[in-house]
């Protein structure tokens, strides 16, 4: 919806004959009413990250940190189609003109680099357009109290 200033309207409705009593009225309730609420200041939001948490009861992910990226699919596609997807939208876009003059070369650049418009063709949503660190768990829950303080010592 488009905005108006308030200063404009009261000209409006002077050049259409209000009357002087009734402009008052009209242009001090649009002032209140423009006027932000003095309510207590909102804390600033909390700035929030995605995580991806994967179970590795077995232990077959390495130790060591790494990341990925946060995708989203239609419900009854397959998540193993997910790269596919990707790889297409990637060469849909490296056969575009901005692709032809700047391709991407890996999954990275790709999802970083590469306007919705041709992921949205792959059905394919890029939640995150940069890495996110991966947690390994063991999708086991500590049995005591102990266990998890010991835990948070790690």
């Amino acid at each position: 919806m488009p905005k108006i200033d308030i200063n404009k309207v009261a000209e409006i409705l002077k050049k259409n004959q209000v009357a002087p009593a009734l402009l008052r009225q009209i242009v001090e309730e649009m002032n209140l009413a423009a006027q932000p609420e003095t309510g207590e200041d909102a804390p600033p939001p909390v700035k929030k990250q995605f995580v991806l948490l994967v179970s590795d009861p077995e232990g077959r992910l390495p130790k060591a940190d790494f990341v990925g990226w946060a995708l989203q699919l239609p419900e009854n596609e397959s998540p193993a189609t997910a790269l596919e997807r990707v790889h297409r939208a990637a060469y849909d876009f490296n056969l575009s003109k901005k692709g032809r003059l700047l391709p991407v070369k890996t999954i990275g650049e790709a999802i970083e680099n590469v306007p919705a418009k041709h992921f949205k063709e792959t059905d394919v949503w890029v939640k995150t357009k940069t890495p996110v660190l991966i947690v390994r768990t063991d999708n086991q829950l500590p049995a005591d109290e102990d266990e998890v303080k010991a835990s948070r010592r790690r």
